[in-house]
């Protein structure tokens, strides 16, 4: 039996032998069942490959009282805080790990991820974050005992050590390094000696210079300060742990400031706890310490070669600049900065901060040496979906979609009754104008029938080149969550392979940024693969079409004029140059994939319609169809209901009294503004 805290840990002193500490709170567990809890292999359903969610209900249908999970709070982490500077004694220790006993039932070959503490040293950083980061990660974090004074050499050898140990066990798993401020500056020198090893690292706040005007002079009072005076704050004035419980309180606190000011007194009635983690001397030695970090660091930035996500907090980041940032951006060749505006310096014990929603969203969750996105993508959870919902809540209300879909006995329905539950199934349609159909269509497939569609998406949303004028990728996180998967033959056959809902657009960017009276006109290569590959895992093809666009907006600027506009062709030229061309080996219009954004004027909206046809069932075909010519006749096929569903849906769309955006508003005013509202008649299709 080994005693440990109920709140805390299982410590690891060199990366691999385990040791425990006790606290005033203690609770015997058995070693043997601690760690076969810590490192089962769980089939977890968090996990997707795009097929229907293995569920009974439907966690998307009912969001409205969906909320996020319950996380421990800023008084945990200061309560464990406390016990963490009581256990550790006198003699103050060497640097050690801990794993959360929280993060225990993790997903099967999940990566080990390091937590390098910032200027509080506690390791508890993450404490707002361990119960979801423990689902798909080995945790270990880093713990600075208060009288602790490793130089910072010393701890990065420690780190560098144990990165080294866990890479020669799992040499094929990447090693994820999270590190605030001082701990930013320790991951990036430890990656810079490191360049050999798959590393990806998640800095919130870097410092990599220590001549910023708020630093220098805090280190220089501190230098002059006596030793004694936080000692006095307390034993003079009073001030102990109950008395500031009783005056101030967090939601109080919320009220006060914001930014550094708002913080320290969001926690000021744990002022007791903050002077014992922070006594004169331990805050000397910590400044210090990021001083000779972030020197190590910066002279030798050019050798990292880790994949970085950069977290900036956008309000008081009195410990770093924005011109750091760029520098940081264009040292690393595998950086992405992301801004998290309404956040403060301790960004991971803030509200509405959740790092694997992060991870997720950017796409820097991998298990393997590259990522996979398919068996590496994690499904939305009900709180994710909901935000994803709320996002869209205005283009829905908007636009009040009507989805329509094919039974097996050819009737048309009004819903999705007819998709097929099982995969795998290929959905093959047209693309309205900047592809404004997307969202409404992967959105409506997992609130009514539970079943993540995914979009094969152009690959400009999963990556950019340093300094390249294409779009910030945060605009593509909503795309990314919800599963789309950048368009290629290999990821097109690994979705088939796993049985999922796949989206194709052979019309592909073309049709997606048409120009001015190419509304609804397919432009689709001559010949294309995608049947013949459906036939080998005899998936079920799905033609569908979408109409509306030109009841939402009319465009007045498109490709053709902006050529003849000198810099706006400049820049479409430069942008188009830093993107993938999926068509080089097209001819004429078809090989015009040219990015750019067209201008357009809103109308009174008008209403979005989708309509599925009826499968085309390819099980059992896979010798027929390998045949070019009668695969082609299938693609032909499929092109040609495509073009039936677009015209079907013009047509009756004409019949539709709710077309317009002023009589659905009636209607919701007099019905409720959850209620359907009704479209054309279904009968005579």
């Amino acid at each position: 039996m080994a005693i440990i805290t109920t709140t805390t840990t299982v410590r690891f002193t060199d990366g691999t032998s385990p040791t425990f500490f006790s606290s005033a709170s203690t609770k015997a567990y058995n070693l043997h069942f601690l760690y076969s809890n810590s490192t089962q292999r769980l089939t977890n359903p968090k996990f997707g490959i795009g097929g229907k969610l293995k569920v009974t209900v439907n966690p998307y249908s009912y969001t409205e009282e969906v909320r996020p999970e319950e996380r421990k709070s800023l008084a945990d982490f200061l309560t464990e805080a406390r016990d963490f500077v009581n256990s550790d004694g006198g003699d103050g220790g060497p640097p050690r790990w801990f794993s959360p006993l929280e993060c225990g039932a993790r997903a099967p070959e999940s990566p080990l991820l390091l937590y390098l503490p910032g200027i509080d040293g506690t390791g508890l950083g993450l404490i707002r974050q361990h119960k979801r980061l423990g689902e798909i990660f080995d945790i270990w974090c880093l713990h600075f005992p208060v009288k602790d004074r490793t130089p910072a050499r010393d701890i990065g050898k420690l780190i560098e050590k144990t990165v080294r140990s866990e890479h020669y066990r799992f040499p094929n798993r990447p090693i994820y390094i999270v590190g605030e401020s001082i701990g930013a500056s320790l991951a990036l020198d430890v990656a810079a000696s490191n360049p050999d090893i798959d590393l990806v690292l998640i800095l919130a706040n870097p410092v990599t210079r220590f001549n910023n005007l708020m630093l220098q002079p805090v280190l220089a009072l501190l230098e002059i300060l006596p030793d004694g005076v936080p000692g006095l704050i307390t034993e003079n004035f009073g001030f102990y742990q109950e008395m500031f419980e009783t005056m101030l309180n967090e939601n109080d606190a919320a009220q006060m400031g914001r930014g550094l000011l708002g913080d320290f007194f969001a926690t000021s009635s744990n002022l007791p706890t903050l002077i014992r983690i922070f006594p004169k001397d331990t805050l000397l030695w910590k400044l210090q310490l990021l001083k000779s970090a972030s020197a190590s660091a910066n002279s030798q930035m050019d050798t990292v070669n880790a994949q970085t996500l950069i977290l900036l907090s956008g309000r008081d980041q009195w410990l770093m600049n924005k011109e750091d940032i760029e520098r940081l951006r264009g040292a690393l060749p595998r950086c992405e900065v992301r801004e998290l505006e309404n956040n403060g310096q301790f960004l991971f014990l803030e509200d509405g901060v959740d790092l694997v929603s992060i991870i997720k969203r950017a796409y820097y969750y991998r298990r393997g040496k590259s990522l996979d996105y398919i068996s590496d993508y994690i499904l939305p959870t009900p709180f994710e979906f909901k935000e994803y919902e709320e996002s869209q809540r205005l283009l829905t209300a908007v636009t009040s979609p009507v989805f329509l879909s094919t039974l097996k006995n050819g009737a048309v329905v009004r819903s999705l009754a007819g998709i097929p539950s099982e995969g795998p199934v290929l959905y093959v349609g047209n693309h309205m104008l900047l592809g404004m159909e997307l969202h409404a269509i992967a959105f409506h497939f997992l609130k009514e029938r539970n079943i993540l569609l995914r979009g094969l998406a152009h690959p400009l949303m999963f990556t950019k080149k340093t300094g390249s004028k294409l779009p910030d990728m945060q605009l593509y996180d909503l795309f990314r969550i919800i599963g789309a998967v950048p368009v290629s033959g290999m990821n097109f056959y690994k979705l088939l392979r796993s049985k999922a809902h796949v989206a194709l657009y052979p019309g592909g960017v073309r049709e997606a940024l048409h120009r001015k009276g190419e509304e609804y006109k397919l432009f689709w290569p001559e010949h294309s693969e995608f049947v013949r590959i459906a036939s080998k895992f005899g998936a079920k093809i799905i033609p569908f079409g979408v109409v509306g666009e030109d009841d939402l907006c009319e465009m007045v600027l498109d490709y053709d004029d902006q050529m003849k506009i000198p810099f706006l062709k400049n820049l479409i030229e430069e942008i188009t140059q830093d993107s993938v061309n999926l068509r080089n080996d097209e001819e004429g219009e078809l090989g015009k994939q040219d990015l750019h954004l067209p201008g357009i004027v809103p109308k009174i909206p008008g209403r979005f319609y989708a309509y599925f046809g009826k499968p085309i069932d390819t099980e059992g075909r896979e010798k027929e169809l390998n045949n070019k010519e009668k695969a082609h006749e299938v693609y032909l096929q499929v092109k040609s209901e495509v073009e039936r569903c677009m015209n079907y849906l013009k047509i009756k769309r004409e019949t539709d009294p709710y077309r317009n955006i002023l009589p659905r508003s009636l209607y919701y005013l007099t019905h409720g503004f959850s209620s359907q509202i009704p479209t054309f008649d279904l009968r005579n299709h």
